[in-house]
């Protein structure tokens, strides 16, 4: 709407392998590489990011475009911020992560386990160290996290912004022409909306999850049918050794019957 081209977490989804380019960019950060941001976001023409992925490497993208302006968004408090999270990407995450596809299907789920692997290493993983379901350490993380940026980034390259505030403030601080006076501010991903896509992001997971699962109880029923099979076939071997070294043949024939019964259950 102000002429930016925007990358968001949304966008990650339309770009092969830029899953595993932002799980790079997370292992570059730890190990104090440089990530060739120009490569990832060269292509697609951005100019503007938001959201994660892109906001866990901030002091990253600011020494790549060292005259890029930086907004804070903030909400009115810590509580309100953690309840929305904790209501919308959080539980969408953990539904891709709890359910893992065997070996043989892992090419088919490709971009669903490498997009919720990312999400874990960044974010999760990342960010959080794993333990974002603690309450008071999801707090320090989030006021570091923003009294960090106050500290780090110049004044005249930061806005610390409310989407309260609405387009005045945005619009001068980017040098932009604020939209006619009735024009709406976007309200994009609030609670609402934001439900009825999670509604849809877990029915999707619960799918996909139901197929892994069903994979694997066959599985399970496969082996354990062919253990049981190969257990039955062993005995009537060795029944038949027993009558071909002179031992009692009624023991091998019976055993012979066994397994033979016993095949097309195992079908």
């Amino acid at each position: 709407m102000l002429g930016y081209p925007c990358y968001h977490m949304a966008e990650v989804a339309k770009h092969p392998g830029h899953d595993e380019a932002w799980r790079a960019a997370a292992r570059d950060q730890a190990a104090g590489r440089v990530t060739d941001w120009r490569a990832l976001f060269g292509p697609g023409g951005y100019t503007a990011a938001v959201d994660w992925p892109a906001a866990r490497f901030y002091k990253e993208l600011l020494a790549a475009y060292p005259g890029a302006k930086v907004i804070l968004t903030v909400r009115e408090s810590f509580d309100a911020w953690y309840a929305s999270v904790c209501e919308s990407i959080y539980p969408s995450s953990m539904n891709g992560l709890t359910v893992r596809p065997p070996p043989w299907l892992a090419h088919w789920f490709r971009n669903y386990t490498s997009h919720y692997s990312m999400v874990d290493e960044v974010i999760w993983t990342g960010t959080f160290d794993g333990r974002f379901k603690d309450r008071e350490f999801a707090r320090q993380v989030y006021e570091s996290h923003i009294a960090e940026v106050k500290r780090l980034v110049p004044p005249s390259q930061l806005l610390v912004f409310s989407a309260r505030q609405g387009w005045g403030p945005l619009c001068a601080f980017l040098g932009r022409q604020p939209p006619p006076p009735d024009t709406p501010f976007p309200n994009v991903n609030d609670k609402a909306d934001f439900a009825k896509g999670l509604g849809a992001r877990q029915r999707r997971a619960r799918h996909y999850r139901n197929i892994i699962l069903a994979s694997n109880a066959a599985l399970a029923a496969a082996l354990a049918a062919g253990a049981a099979l190969a257990v039955r076939l062993l005995r009537g071997g060795g029944g038949g050794a027993g009558r071909r070294s002179g031992g009692k043949t009624g023991a091998g024939s019976k055993g012979a019957s066994t397994v033979a019964a016993a095949q097309p259950k195992t079908r």
